[in-house]
């Protein structure tokens, strides 16, 4: 009896793992570049949306790569919505060339209320017409606008590009950032595109077209704003199509103190979203049908790497302890190891499309300690308010 009591517990213990790492293999052993659109006979007019919160320091290099993309300059706009700011972002952005709208609304503050003013100035009745959001610390590739309108023309509603790291050789941790970014955004995207489904928003480099927004108004305004529309879209009934072959790149930092408040946020939010969108997902998913919904609700719930580790670690624990006085507990022993092995693959395939070869490989070893220092941090206060990351003085 006791003996069946300890089976059950290590089951429900093993299932997060189990669950994540399967998910995880599975997007691993699809991850294949999917095949380009055809190109665009370029007729689509784009408002690039840039929101800035006093980015005055990088807001003029990002709006000189948005300039430099290839696409007629007559069929594109970019807007910068200076929200909140207390510094020159909104006179750099003119003097670089932009359309400059100003926000100041003490009370509704975060990057989801600066896009929904934005897109309310954007309005368009034009029948060919999409917003593009890029964040005020990236560089965009030259091809941004060309994926997107390839996609659009193509019957696709919504677009992301990969969203890349534009300092990876800076430091072991953005090494590993951007080895996590490969195996989140370019792994999971690209499964997600081959089989159909969503591959949600990302915060930078993603398009919706005017048409869904009127559909879809934008009313995203929690602290991870970008996978909350995303759900939105695909509760709608609307898929985010993946452009592999653009992107988006921003500045990671590697100072410790700064990146422990940053993924503050996105843990906070991305635990907020578990809690309120989950259940809705799922209902919609067999309500409606939806692959896509159901989907958008798996993904949800498969844990952040460092929670899957911890998760393993404690599995094998509790088993080795069982199997002591239990020997049918051993088979979770294997099972523990199938879900590092799942983890590994997982890891290693997001390594592989990073394109930092043995460097990057050799970092790896740090990981145990980065998984730590994610564990940490997503222990301690966390802020519900959209502050602007700092950048790091450079020499």
């Amino acid at each position: 009896m006791i003996s069946n009591v300890l089976l059950s517990v290590l089951v429900c213990v093993a299932l997060p793992a189990v669950f994540s790492s399967v998910y995880l293999l599975g997007q691993t052993l699809l991850s294949g570049a999917a095949r380009l659109p055809d190109k665009p006979v370029r007729r689509t007019w784009f408002d690039i949306v840039v929101p800035a919160h006093n980015e005055a320091g990088n807001i003029a290099k990002t709006i000189a790569s948005l300039r430099a993309v290839d696409w007629p300059p007559e069929l594109f706009r970019i807007v910068v919505v200076a929200d909140n700011c207390t510094d020159s972002t909104a006179a750099m952005a003119r003097a670089a060339g932009a359309t400059v709208i100003e926000r100041q609304d003490a009370q509704r503050r975060g990057k989801g209320y600066a896009l929904e003013y934005a897109f309310q100035f954007c309005k368009s009745a034009a029948a060919r017409s999409a917003i593009v959001v890029v964040d005020a610390d990236a560089v965009a590739s030259a091809n941004l606008l060309e994926a997107f309108a390839a996609r659009i023309e193509a019957g696709e509603q919504a677009v992301q590009a990969h969203y890349g790291v534009l300092n990876p050789l800076e430091s072991w941790r953005t090494r590993l950032i951007t080895i996590a970014k490969a195996s989140f955004h370019i792994v999971r995207s690209r499964a997600r595109e081959r089989l159909g489904l969503s591959c949600g928003i990302r915060g930078n480099g993603w398009c919706v077209t005017q048409s869904v927004l009127e559909k879809v108004p934008y009313r995203a305004f929690s602290l991870t704003e970008d996978l909350e529309y995303g759900i939105q879209l695909g509760l709608a009934g609307y898929r985010v199509a993946y452009a592999d072959e653009a992107h988006s790149d921003a500045e990671m930092v590697s100072d410790e103190k700064i990146a422990s408040k940053q993924r503050q946020r996105w843990e906070a939010g991305r635990f907020q979203l578990i809690r309120s969108m989950t259940a809705p997902l799922l209902l919609a998913a067999f309500a409606k049908r939806s692959a896509i919904c159901f989907d958008l609700a798996l993904d949800l719930l498969v844990l952040p790497l460092s929670y899957i580790v911890v998760s393993i670690l404690g599995v094998a624990l509790l088993a080795g302890i069982a199997a002591t006085q239990i020997e049918a507990a051993l088979a979770m022993l294997w099972v523990a190891a199938g879900c590092a092995v799942c983890l590994v693959l997982y890891v290693l395939r997001g390594w592989q499309l990073s394109g930092l070869g043995a460097r990057g490989l050799m970092d790896l070893v740090r990981a145990p300690g980065f998984i730590a220092w994610k564990l940490l941090v997503s222990l301690r206060k966390r802020s519900s308010e959209w502050v602007r990351t700092e950048r790091q003085r450079r020499p």
